[in-house]
């Protein structure tokens, strides 16, 4: 009886603590990698209060397997095809010699510097091939870095991972052959290793996807068990691969949810919603459990060794990887810079590493402390350093002039028509199929989805874009997102609709503080606005000069025009209702002109 109390209080303690750390790095506005790792290791190795190994026993490494799978899955659904126009032959660079030169040069620092012997140098210069879609969206997310380097980063750090685990697979299965003396069947053993992965995993995500999409078109699946189903799927999918061979499971569930990620059939934002909150959840475990594995004074007996790992990955073999890698890419100086100075590692090379140092015994025990240090020098580098370079080489503005627009109605149109003839980037956001289709029709940046999804967070672009602006006809939608993307664009930046009448009576503390800016002004509601475009208003840019004056402007359309943006020289000034406009020759202002009586 009490050593069931004391599992229940380790597993209680594991997800509170995960959780809770997540939430509480969310507050402090640290990464979360580097405060559940932290929390981990004082849960685990410092206080012995959480052991996983008593916890889970032999299912500790199955577990954290399939968790890795579930994270990958959820990662594939953010791959759309039409992000590798342009961008291809960077990402098969990367994917291919950027890997073996990576791996390479990993094994030889490991072997010199932490005096590794070579086997064991080899498998995890093999796992730190990896970097991490866990640590990289949310860093893409604050630096919106422009032009092609993020989405080629979010590409390679999903893509990788199956790619990583593999390598160490084959690595691992091969110095095991070598071990045996079976040193000519290593080659051999390897090269059926990679096609027997390769082809596992390609054939039963494929088989899957194509199996789920067919039991959703047909109505085979009611809409409340679409969620649980998807998860059977990916479940099935993964151990299905993985009986037919080692690490398949990975590049299966991978290759599932990119086909459903651009797949035309069926709608999958209710899955891709469900996924990111299993995802949330599986991290902060994870992380947990992980690093309370690692003994302390393993870390400790690394010392500078460790310190002098983390930093030749940084400095030397990253770039010199990037910068062989994508001769001949088209990629701009400034871009290739950028990518050798950004690879974080996260959780799948956490996870990777300790199932490999399960695999290898006492001689891996080194791999999980090792790699460890890794993550936490390149979260820690590249999470204060990236965003200043990315500017510096002037691929994130330092005052991006972009909108972001919950919405996408006949208003949200006109307006994004008009501001992009004029240079400046919009991107709308919405869930009714009919607007998303007109505003496809008129050429307009959309993406289809609740703005309160994080599927928003890796879906759209935000290269560029400054500033939220919530225009639904939810006034509590647009009081959540402003709460939200205030986190990324700052309390200046984020503005909503002026409330309706009925949400005013019914505004509570909560509501007050969390809602943007006042858009426009208070007069201009959702349904004021509706109802005028409705009965003949327009939305109108008009171009002031020495003789068109903002006099003559108003003096011209009297109490009919409603400003609403000045633009000058591709610089948008969104007007709130504490605005003071003042327009100059050769400004452009773009109002709201209700119809003449």
């Amino acid at each position: 009886m009490e050593h069931s109390k004391q599992l229940m209080q380790m597993l209680a303690a594991i997800v509170v603590l995960g959780v809770g750390g997540q939430w509480l790095a969310w507050r402090m506005r640290v990464p979360a990698i580097l405060l559940l790792l932290a929390i981990g290791c004082l849960a685990g190795s410092v206080s012995g209060f959480i052991n996983p190994d008593r916890l889970l026993g032999d299912l500790l490494q199955p577990l954290v397997s399939l968790s890795v799978g579930l994270i990958l899955f959820e990662g594939g659904l953010n791959l759309r095809l039409q992000e590798l126009k342009g961008t291809w032959r960077s990402l098969l660079g990367l994917l291919t010699i950027g890997v073996i030169i990576t791996w390479l040069g990993a094994t030889m620092s490991a072997h010199w510097i932490l005096q590794m012997p070579l086997s064991v140098a080899l498998v995890l210069g093999a796992v730190l091939t990896v970097t991490g879609p866990t640590v990289i969206g949310p860093l893409l997310r604050e630096i919106r870095p422009s032009g092609k380097v993020g989405a080629i980063a979010k590409w390679e750090s999903i893509i990788i991972d199956p790619i990583g685990a593999t390598l160490a697979v084959l690595v691992f299965e091969a110095i095991s052959s070598i071990r045996a003396a079976e040193y000519g069947s290593a080659t051999a053993t390897a090269i059926r290793s990679l096609a027997g992965t390769a082809g596992s995993g390609i054939l039963v995500g494929w088989l899957s996807s194509k199996v789920l999409v067919e039991s959703f078109r047909r109505f085979w699946v009611p809409d409340y068990l679409q969620n649980p189903v998807t998860l059977l799927y990916v479940v099935a999918s993964f151990a299905g691969a993985e009986m037919l061979h080692n690490e398949a499971g990975l590049v299966a569930v991978t290759v599932m949810g990119m086909l459903l990620a651009n797949q035309k059939h069926v709608d999958i934002h209710r899955v891709i919603e469900f996924k990111e909150s299993l995802t949330v959840l599986l991290i902060a475990v994870l992380f947990i459990v992980l690093s309370a594995r690692v003994p302390l004074q393993e870390l400790q007996t690394l010392g500078w060794r460790g310190a002098a790992f983390g930093l030749s990955l940084i400095l030397v073999i990253r770039p010199v990887s990037v910068w062989l890698s994508t001769i001949g890419s088209g990629l701009s100086t400034r871009e290739r810079l950028f990518l050798g100075w950004f690879a974080p590692r996260g959780i799948v090379a956490a996870a990777v590493s300790s199932v490999f140092a399960l695999r290898m015994g006492e001689s891996g025990a080194i791999v999980a402390p090792a790699t460890l240090i890794v993550i936490l020098m390149t979260v820690t580098v590249y999470g204060l350093t990236a965003a200043p370079l990315a500017r510096r080489l002037n691929l994130a503005a330092s005052d991006p002039q972009g909108l972001l627009i919950a919405g996408a109605s006949q208003l949200c149109r006109s307006i994004a028509k008009v501001l992009t003839q004029e240079g400046i980037r919009v991107v709308l956001v919405d869930t009714r199929y009919e607007r998303i289709a007109k505003a496809r029709e008129a050429g307009l940046n959309i993406c289809y989805a609740s703005i309160l999804s994080d599927y928003v967070m890796d879906a759209v672009d935000f290269g560029g874009l400054g500033r939220f602006l919530g225009m639904t006809s939810n006034d509590q939608i647009n009081t959540l997102a402003s709460a939200r993307f205030r986190e990324i664009f700052g309390a200046q930046n984020v503005m909503q609709l002026p409330k309706s009448a009925s949400s005013s009576r019914l505004r509570t503390t909560w509501q007050n503080r969390l809602a943007g800016r006042t858009l426009f002004s208070p007069q201009l509601t959702y349904d004021y606005i509706d109802t005028a475009l409705d009965q003949g208003a327009t939305i109108k840019a008009t171009r002031f000069s020495e003789v068109f004056t903002l006099e003559a402007f108003r003096a011209h359309y009297g109490d009919r025009v409603h400003p609403l943006f000045v633009i000058s020289e591709k610089k948008v000034q969104v007007l709130t209702s504490d605005s003071v406009i003042n327009p100059k020759a050769g400004q452009l202002i773009v109002s709201l002109v209700m119809p003449a009586a």
